[in-house]
């Protein structure tokens, strides 16, 4: 089936695109076991951190959680800074994320993203700060943001830069 079989034309111009994802997991034993997960390009040995008293093998859901929320974050904001023809020098993220054990229950707490936004030269002082707009639209706008929200503080702490 192709892109356009899963697209649906609404009246009003609204078009409406399911895509579907699948993900196979392969557990090899307990709590303290490992396990290897593969969706399409994602293939990786999974088990809980050294932190949690896991393993450490691999990668774990508190990584792959911040991994999907910082790539969506991070490749929203770049479509949206392209769209507002803001010229980008160059476009990088650090993010950070905070799980509360409590009681032996894990609560995935806040996650915050830290871009830094170094546009070209010629860039106006309007510009600037528009791009430091769109670096908190680019929160609310990310679909992984927008299915956290209401259960894990999302912060943005972005550096606007020219050079």
């Amino acid at each position: 089936m192709c892109y356009s079989d899963k697209v649906k034309h609404l009246e009003g111009g609204i078009t409406l695109a399911k895509h579907p994802f699948q993900l196979e997991a392969v557990w090899n034993g307990g709590r303290n076991s490992d396990g290897h997960i593969e969706a399409g390009n994602l293939k990786s040995s999974i088990s809980i951190p050294k932190e949690m008293g896991g393993p450490g093998i691999g990668t774990n859901p508190d990584e792959m959680l911040l991994g999907a929320a910082a790539t969506c974050y991070v490749i929203t904001l770049a479509a949206m800074l392209e769209r507002a023809d803001i010229g980008v020098e160059s476009l990088t993220l650090h993010s950070d994320a905070v799980v509360d054990v409590t009681n032996n229950i894990f609560t995935y707490e806040s996650i915050t993203h830290k871009p830094v936004i170094t546009l070209k030269a010629e860039s106006t002082s309007l510009q600037v700060e528009k791009a430091r707009r769109l670096a908190h639209k680019a929160e609310e706008s990310c679909m992984i943001s927008r299915a956290l929200a209401g259960n894990v503080k999302l912060a943005t702490e972005e550096t606007v830069r020219v050079v």
